[in-house]
Formats: structure tokens, sequence, C-alpha cells
């Protein structure tokens, strides 16, 4: 007997419900309370009510289109070098954010997209919206959380895109909630992160965070 298909919660952007076909697996409780552990949550599942005095709550009022995205709380007035795209690649921002504890959170894309286990949140820029917003717009649609912008961390050539990352923070949001694109969301020790996250494309991403949080 063929176990029960299991389909994400939420539909894709065209409203179809999305197949998982090797779904992830959960981690126990305690796994969030131990700063060695790789925590990890699936869509809709059981999480503490908070985690280093930050609660897991939805965010309630997330923007709902490109121009409230280009005026998202959590943008920062840092210093950035230009970006400077290189021909033929889409622009794109992503994230890395850090925990208090000192881990760092991933996201599962659904059914592997783009060949990935694991990676960090990332997508490509829209009209309107600028890399900071982009990339807490992605925290969001990607791992449920609500992220503060702390600083620059790497320009990455990706497969098709150039991306911008930024180092953050979590300042609310809910990883069980998270979008149809991802299929769970982990929260992973610094020294775990280059053997979940294994695609090339993150070396440089995991190496960057290295030296930021060394200096």
């Amino acid at each position: 007997m063929n176990d029960a298909a299991v389909y994400h919660p939420q539909p894709d952007e065209r409203g179809r419900a999305v197949l998982i076909s090797s779904p992830s697996l959960p981690t126990a409780p305690a796994s969030w309370l131990d700063p060695a552990q790789v925590a990890t949550v699936i869509p809709l599942g059981a999480l503490p009510p908070m985690l280093n005095g930050v609660p897991f709550a939805p965010w309630i009022d997330a923007p709902a289109t490109n121009e409230a995205w280009g005026e998202v709380a959590g943008q920062a007035d840092i210093a950035e070098p230009p970006f400077e795209l290189p021909p033929s690649r889409s622009p794109a921002a992503g994230v890395v954010v850090v925990e208090d504890d000192g881990r760092v959170w991933a996201v599962s894309p659904s059914n592997r997209f783009g060949g990935y286990d694991a990676t960090f949140p990332k997508g490509r820029v829209d009209p309107g919206v600028n890399l900071q917003a982009t990339a807490i717009r992605e925290a969001f649609e990607e791992s449920g959380l609500r992220v503060e912008i702390l600083a620059h961390l790497v320009d990455s050539p990706r497969t098709l895109t150039y991306t911008r990352y930024y180092l953050a923070r979590r300042v609310g949001g809910n990883p069980a909630l998270m979008g149809w694109e991802s299929q769970a969301v982990h929260l992973v020790p610094q020294a775990d992160l280059a053997n979940l996250l294994c695609n090339p494309n993150d070396r440089i991403v995991i190496a960057a965070l290295a030296r930021a949080l060394a200096a």
C-alpha cells in the first residue's frame, strides 16, 4: 500500500496544489533549544512559542504588493559596494539570518528545486523593489521569517542570477508558515552549514559568513 501523497499546505503562484515528492522530516522539539543541533520544521509543524526571547508569531501585516515591499521596514542605512551586474545575469538578493544562539537559518526548496537540498533564501528583484527589500521579502516568502538587515555580506554569481546577500537577524515571523517554494526550514550550527548546504553556489556565501562572524 502506497503512502498518502503529501501536498504543501500553500498553493503555488498559479493556485495549483504542490505535491512534495520526498517530504522532509522534522526534528525533535528539544533540537530547537540546543545550539549544537540542527533543528528542522516542516509546513505547519510544531515549534516552541519563542526562541532566544523572540516569539514565533505570524507576520500578519506583511506587504502584499511590490510598492509596499519597496517600503518595507527592516531595511538599513549601511555601507554597500556598487552592485555591478554582469552581462546576461538577472539581479537578485538574498539573506543570511543569524540567530542569537549562533545558528543560521536555511530553507529546503520544494522538490529540490534548482538542485538544492538546502540553501539561503533568495530571489530575483521585481520592479520597484530594491535589493534590501527583495532580501527581506524572500526571507519571508521562503522561510516565514521577518528579518532586519544588519550588513552587506557578499555578492555572488549564481546559475542565472547575480545575487547580493545581506546579513540579518530574526525579529518575528513563523517558519512553520513557510511559502510553497520551501518544504522545510532549518536552524543550523555554523559548523554544519557546509554539510547541509552542499551546492557549490553556496560556498562563497558560507565563507563570507565565516569571515563576518569572525571579525
